[in-house]
């Protein structure tokens, strides 16, 4: 245990890290260590813990993070990036677990998801790995949903689109969707006091009116995303993909330990990611090419095979529309599959999936979670 042991906690009190502090209290888990708060902008300042009144410190001083035995983060890039070289380059050698992306791809870090890769968690440990970074959150969703069928080595390749929620952006993004609400519902609420099918269409054009004007509040996500979508999500990268269709792909690969030589090539996936004016959840659409003939029965069963967090939805419209939708998931750790489909294309096996999880807790919160558990249990 690490009951000596200091860990610093930055990027608490934005949404994943609300969370994660709301799952490690009910686990009773700030009983193994000695917890230490940072902030970017609030140090100095007390807030309350565990009855107890905590000092906040400044996440930006390097004197204090050094004597730190592990860092646990979800401060974002920027941070990371600014922080994490600095303490490396005094010869800091504590455990730096990481939700931001900026780290994930270095030889010297670990991508983090131990119902999936325990066994190179234990091996990197081994090894003397010291950063471990929590993978994007889709790409957890997709292994927590399909690692039945990774394992048995039964998928060639994927097509997916993800819809993801409003708070994959952010608490700043998620709260100008609460905005754009407020103010759309503002433009158009004397019209919901009269006869609103006689004015549908009005009511229509003045919404594409306000939403197409300088008017709403758009300066998080660029356009509305209330009554709409945005397919683009990051920074443009090669072949037109967007950064988070990029992450899919690599991501996935490094986790899966896949080298892209002859005997273990790549699974190709290929996306499309989109945000959408969903608060929480995201939502994913599978086309699964198979390397094998194999019944929906034994599809499901081996969705299922050691995996606690699936729950499959069966496939007909009562379940579909009250199940497998993010107001059934949000704020659980089950992620619901369904809409389950095989046929054939040109005699070649497809499958086309459903899957609904929580990205806040898959995609970001339980890998952390767990991988600081993993930490002080072994210490």
């Amino acid at each position: 245990m690490l009951k000596n042991k200091k860990i610093g906690f930055i990027g608490w009190r934005g949404m994943v890290g609300s969370v994660l502090l709301e799952r490690m209290i009910s686990k009773k888990e700030f009983k193994n260590f000695f917890p230490i708060f940072f902030s970017t902008s609030q140090h100095g300042k007390y807030f309350s813990i565990l009855e107890q009144n905590k000092l906040i410190e400044n996440a930006f001083d390097i004197n204090k993070l050094k004597k730190l035995d592990i860092i646990v983060t979800c401060q974002g890039s920027k941070y990371t990036n600014y922080i994490h070289p600095q303490l490396r380059q005094l010869g800091w050698s504590g455990y730096w677990i990481d939700t931001a992306s900026s780290l994930r791809m270095r030889k010297d870090s670990l991508i983090v998801l131990d119902p999936i890769n325990k066994i190179s968690i234990n091996h990197a440990l081994s090894n003397g790995i010291k950063n471990f970074i929590v993978a994007n959150c889709t790409v957890c969703l997709m292994l927590m949903t399909l690692n039945g069928l990774f394992k048995k080595n039964l998928i060639d390749h994927i097509s997916m689109t993800t819809y993801q929620a409003a708070s994959g952006a952010g608490s700043n993004n998620l709260f100008e969707l609460f905005i754009q609400i407020k103010e759309l519902y503002s433009v158009i609420k004397k019209e919901l006091n009269i006869n609103i099918k006689k004015n549908i269409l009005s009511i229509e054009k003045k919404i594409n009116k306000f939403m197409r004007s300088s008017k709403i509040t758009k300066k998080a996500f660029g356009e509305p995303l209330i009554g709409s979508l945005i397919p683009w999500i990051g920074k443009k990268m090669p072949q037109n993909q967007t950064y988070e269709e990029w992450k899919c792909h690599v991501e996935l690969n490094k986790i899966l330990n896949r080298t892209g030589t002859k005997n273990n090539p790549f699974i190709s996936i290929n996306s499309i990611c989109v945000r959408v004016a969903t608060f929480r959840c995201h939502s994913q659409s599978f086309f699964i090419k198979l390397n094998k003939n194999i019944s929906i029965n034994k599809i499901k069963e081996l969705l299922l095979l050691d995996n606690n967090w699936v729950k499959i939805i069966p496939n007909n419209s009562k379940d579909t529309i009250q199940k497998l939708t993010p107001t059934a998931v949000s704020g659980k750790l089950i992620i619901h599959v369904g809409r389950l489909r095989k046929f054939k294309i040109k005699n070649e096996n497809y499958l086309s999936v459903f899957s609904v999880g929580d990205q806040i807790l898959w995609g970001s919160v339980e890998p952390l979670r767990r991988m600081l558990r993993i930490l002080y249990l072994k210490q």
